[in-house]
């Protein structure tokens, strides 16, 4: 799971597909990173913590961390929350292999960063909820 910061929406993306994995029975190994380094070594913002746990996922042991060219070794696919994030990860990108494993979330449209306005964290939680489900179903 892969955004801006790596505090707001894929630090959500993580926990939400860990939860609902593991909810499957899958053992999936899900991780977030951020294309930018602001943040590193932080926790997520305290209102995905807020809106995460609102929904019984505790996301507040995450560290947040930036995207770096061994993750294509080591996951099988990289989602993105923005077409930002789509062509920075893409960039990294060292052959073809590496670019069929990125995708947005939510396959034909962004997840809004919801960092400049408190409102949109549980709209963005749905929407994000939504994409994790539908790619469980694909994948599982």
């Amino acid at each position: 799971m892969v955004c801006l910061g790596n505090i707001c929406r894929s630090p959500l993306a993580e926990g939400i597909m860990q939860h609902l994995a593991d909810k499957e029975g899958l053992n999936w190994q899900i991780d977030s990173a951020g294309t930018g380094d602001w943040h590193i070594g932080e926790g997520p913002d305290s209102r995905s913590v807020r809106t995460a746990r609102e929904h019984g996922i505790d996301i507040s042991q995450q560290v947040c961390r930036l995207f770096r060219e061994s993750d294509f070794d080591t996951f099988d696919q990289i989602l993105v929350m923005d077409k930002s994030n789509l062509s920075n990860i893409l960039a990294m990108a060292r052959n073809e292999g590496d670019r069929k494993k990125v995708s947005l979330l939510l396959i034909d449209q962004i997840v809004p960063d919801p960092y400049h306005d408190d409102r949109q964290f549980e709209p963005v939680f749905k929407l994000i909820e939504d994409g994790c489900k539908a790619f469980i179903q694909r994948y599982k």
